[in-house]
């Protein structure tokens, strides 16, 4: 396992495995690690850096939950390179961490290589939104990793018909643990929510498409599942618009957020790595 301290003094876990081109995977909202377990037999060849935010996996929790916010999230990136002495990363942004990347586009674009946003773009959907929020910081229902995988497929079969369940197994391990009086816990601080409502209430939204135009140098691909309910095709039509040479893959019988390991999205992510340094 491998830790390092933030200027707030957190201790945030990371994984540095394999040797190459490094990529920095950002995951989705709630998520850790894990995320990237799909994909990581497909990037042999690179070196692949995982990162659990503050507050998620085996990162510490933040005392000050108003501090799960992606401007903060965006400076641990840059304190964990700083940390391993990178200079520039390619970065596999999940959902979250494609926003993290954005952000990091607008102040720190000398340290991005390439980028990859799978299923996130400058506009999310209301309908995405309060699907998040709904689950959000709320312990799961279900009594073992086994019913909450059965629950998983249930309730994700409409996006993503015909996954079998030994996915949505690896899948529920990932985001849940067993309490140690039985039942599940999250895998992440539950504080996230009040975080999120929180910040919807103070001041303006962010200009995302402000934060995007910041990637125009950079080689960018965007992966959406066509069955997404937080990324349209409409918004990657508006994309591909604005960066010019933007790849773009639709990954069919996929919603928010494709796996990373289907052909389309192994596609992209090539495409990407091997047209940019």
């Amino acid at each position: 396992m491998a830790y390092f301290t933030t200027t707030d003094g957190l201790k945030l876990y990371y994984e540095d495995a394999g040797t190459g081109r490094p990529v920095l995977c950002l995951t989705g909202l709630t998520r850790n690690a894990r995320d990237f377990d799909f994909v990581a037999p497909h990037l042999a060849g690179m070196r692949l850096l995982r990162l659990d935010y503050r507050g998620r996996g085996q990162s510490d929790h933040d005392p000050e939950f108003m501090n799960y916010r992606i401007l903060r999230e965006a400076r641990d990136v840059i304190e964990l390179l700083d940390h391993l002495g990178l200079e520039r990363v390619t970065i596999l942004g999940t959902s979250r961490g494609g926003l993290i990347a954005m952000a990091l586009a607008a102040e720190h674009a000398d340290r991005l290589a390439a980028v990859v946003l799978n299923d996130i773009g400058p506009e999310v959907t209301a309908e995405g939104l309060g699907r998040i929020m709904d689950y959000v910081g709320k312990p799961p229902n279900a009594a073992t990793l086994d019913d909450a995988a059965q629950a998983l497929k249930s309730v994700s079969e409409a996006q993503f018909p015909g996954v079998p369940l030994t996915r949505w197994r690896a899948q529920a391990e990932a985001m849940f643990a067993e309490a140690p009086g039985g039942g599940l816990t999250l895998r992440y601080d539950p504080k996230l929510r009040d975080a999120l409502i929180g910040q919807a209430g103070v001041g303006d939204a962010p200009d995302l498409w402000q934060l995007f135009d910041a990637l125009e140098t950079t080689p960018l691909a965007v992966i959406r599942g066509e069955n997404s309910d937080l990324l349209s095709a409409e918004t990657v039509a508006r994309m591909a618009d604005r960066h010019p040479g933007l790849i773009v893959a639709t990954v069919p019988d996929r919603g928010h957020v494709p796996f990373l390991d289907e052909p389309q999205a192994l596609g992209a992510i090539h495409t990407l790595l091997e047209t940019s340094e």
